[in-house]
């Protein structure tokens, strides 16, 4: 038989406290499901019911499936780049790897296909997913600054467009030849091109 959502869960008053257990139970029940039927035969009904909750809990906390999905897959981002500040080719190569090693978990795997498709049809949810990694781009902000003071980078490199770099670089490696990912000479690669990109001259 199905749970009830604890008391302090239920309806949908205003300033009503969220139960983290109930967030945790339905990430942990997205995360399952998608690795177990893929991304196209999840619904928020299974979700719902494997967490032993309700459709209206999981909508009061997240819009669509692929908000969902998205938090389920990737449930943190780095706040700080945790390489010693010094060498702007370590913090890149980092980067990478830490990407890398996300992307290749079966709940990202699963979760890609469907997940690109419905960012893409949805400006605004693409928007709203892309603001999770606020923080990723501050941090690597304040070492590409620190990289161009010591002449490492050049400047007017947009930390922006090297997160675009990293994970698009990733995210087409995983859909097109993820073996070549289990590879330390995938990072290595990947870190030559970024790094001869930014250099200075």
């Amino acid at each position: 038989m199905k749970a009830e959502p604890p008391a302090a869960d239920k309806g949908s008053g205003a300033g009503r406290p969220r139960d983290p257990r109930i967030d945790a139970a339905i990430l942990r029940a997205t995360a399952e499901l998608l690795v177990e039927i893929g991304y196209t035969n999840l619904t928020m009904a299974a979700v719902a019911e494997r967490a032993g909750t309700t459709k209206t809990a999981l909508y009061r906390r997240w819009s669509s499936k692929a908000e969902l999905v998205h938090e389920a897959a990737f449930p943190a981002t780095p706040s700080a780049i945790e390489t010693p500040p010094g060498d702007f080719g370590s913090d890149l190569r980092a980067m990478i790897e830490v990407t890398r090693d996300v992307f290749v978990t079966p709940v990202v795997r699963a979760a890609l296909p469907g997940l690109v498709a419905d960012m893409t049809a949805d400006a605004d949810l693409a928007g709203r997913v892309a603001a999770r990694f606020g923080d990723v781009i501050v941090a690597l902000r304040v070492r590409l600054d620190e990289a161009i003071k010591r002449g490492e980078v050049r400047s007017g490199v947009e930390p922006e467009r090297l997160v675009d770099l990293i994970g698009g670089a990733t995210l087409l490696a995983v859909l097109q030849s993820p073996e070549d990912l289990i590879s330390g000479d995938w990072v290595d690669g990947i870190t030559e091109i970024l790094v001869r990109g930014v250099s200075a001259p």
